[in-house]
């Protein structure tokens, strides 16, 4: 029962009634990747092209979705990562879940939630006046 109150009500625990209806009648499952999100296509969105959509397994956070993925979400490329051989980037960094508003987000010198002073003026900027 709380299952399905969770599906009715929630969008950011899963796969809703809607979604999972959507998923049902258009969707074509197209891959999965290895924290477990499950990709669809299938439709059209309002520009003609055909609509992607992620299933998240756990939460529903976007930062979740790797790099060759997200260009496929985005229809920078029209092949998904399981068909091709994808290989990652020596820049791409493995994910990292999004800290904001928890102790461990980042806090820059100088912002009022760090401990630490702020860095001290050095007097090589002027500022800019009207009429100057």
């Amino acid at each position: 029962m709380k299952s399905l109150l969770l599906q009715i009500f929630t969008w950011w625990s899963g796969r809703t009634i809607g979604l999972r209806f959507h998923t049902w009648r258009h969707g074509e499952r197209v891959g999965e990747d290895a924290m477990g999100n499950v990709y669809y296509q299938g439709g059209e969105d309002s520009e003609g092209r055909t609509r992607r959509w992620v299933v998240y397994k756990e939460s529903s956070e976007p930062s979740q979705i790797p790099p060759g993925w997200h260009g496929w979400m985005h229809h920078r490329t029209d092949v998904a990562p399981p068909s091709e051989t994808y290989e990652a980037r020596d820049w791409e960094q493995a994910h990292q879940p999004n800290l904001t508003g928890t102790a461990g987000a980042y806090r820059p010198k100088g912002s009022i939630l760090n401990q630490g002073a702020r860095p001290t003026v050095t007097g090589d900027y002027d500022a800019w006046t009207p009429k100057s």
